[in-house]
């Protein structure tokens, strides 16, 4: 999974997003109707003098969540913390970021579906009433405390809204889910992020990469980053068609933006399987790699594109997949 270039998962090499993420909601390229709703949602929060709401942004990864976040603090005037769900494995944990709030600041939590249950519990209080509300001690000399809290906003980040509790999800006024970006738009950001590095890149060339990315912004990002590379020590440093192609295809990423992972994982389905359906434990006994990895990074993306689908009784190969990967449909 390391290597793997276009995961969408972050990798340490994404840092530079920080440089080029955009500050103010009319920045934001794409997800137009959770933009156009949170923008009345914030400035109507703005009016009453109010924080906002809670937000729950779910997804699969790379679609922007953590840059709404930071562009909600950014709208609000608020300064914002993050923390993330594997990080807060002890109430203590939890207690020790909602105690350093300020009024009005926003806490992002990602990844929030990990928080343990039993620190989870500590959320709704503050969530619901401001409160911290904690028990110290032992359990013969136990008692409770309670803290007042600052109001502030909770925006959390998930890419498994159905691994959230009943009572947490009903806690977030606000719940958004992110789509896939079209080509159209990765382009726009793969133009826009190319501007914010110094970099010309043609129309072409930034619909080439647009196609290659997975509808993700981050993998579009990392793989211009790649593409720039090409260009530079290739070319004359500007990205066209012909190096975008070059760089893309020296990179294993083909025309629907599919890897060698992708090609293993449906081949596989197809050799020993003849096709599926299959259930998703013996995909990923067959593969070498975990279920839930199949399900949140590998899977969304060949179930958007129709290259694979589920069924009752498990994954199914489509007829779109056998032609992409010029295998006959009698095999």
């Amino acid at each position: 999974m390391e290597d793997r270039i276009i995961t969408e998962e972050e990798l340490p090499e994404d840092q530079f997003v920080g440089n080029i993420r955009p500050d103010s909601i009319d920045e934001y390229i794409g997800q137009t109707e959770v933009k156009e709703n949170l923008n009345i949602y914030i400035k109507a929060a703005k009016m009453r003098e109010e924080p906002l709401d809670h937000v729950l942004l779910y997804g699969p990864p790379g679609l922007g969540k953590t840059t709404l976040a930071f562009i909600i603090a950014h709208e609000m005037g608020s300064n914002i913390k993050t923390a993330s769900g594997p990080a807060i494995e002890k109430s203590g944990d939890l207690a020790a970021v909602l105690s350093s709030l300020e009024p009005g600041d926003v806490l992002f939590i990602d990844e929030i579906h990990r928080i343990p249950r039993f620190v989870e519990e500590i959320l709704y209080s503050a969530m619901e009433d401001f409160t911290l509300d904690i028990i110290v001690g032992n359990d013969s000399s136990s008692r409770n405390i309670k803290i007042d809290l600052p109001p502030f906003t909770l925006v959390g980040a998930t890419t498994r809204a159905g691994d959230l509790t009943g009572p947490l999800r009903d806690r977030f006024g606000i719940i958004d889910k992110l789509k896939y970006y079209t080509q159209e738009e990765l382009q726009q950001i793969a133009k826009r992020t190319a501007k914010v590095l110094g970099v010309t890149i043609e129309d072409d060339a930034a619909l080439e990469l647009a196609r290659r990315s997975r509808g993700t912004p981050r993998i579009a990002n990392r793989l211009l980053k790649r593409v720039r590379d090409f260009a530079l020590v290739m070319g004359n440093g500007v990205i066209d068609l012909e190096i975008t192609k070059l760089a893309l295809d020296k990179l294993k990423v083909d025309s629907l933006g599919l890897d060698e992972t992708d090609y293993n994982l449906l081949k596989s389905i197809i050799d020993k399987f003849n096709g599926g359906p299959v259930g998703i434990e013996a995909i990923a006994a067959s593969i070498g790699e975990e279920q839930t990895t199949i399900e949140d990074v590998y899977e969304p993306y060949l179930l958007q594109t129709g290259l694979l689908k589920r069924t009752n009784r498990g994954r199914m190969v489509t007829d779109k997949a056998y032609r992409h990967l010029g295998i006959p449909l009698d095999k």
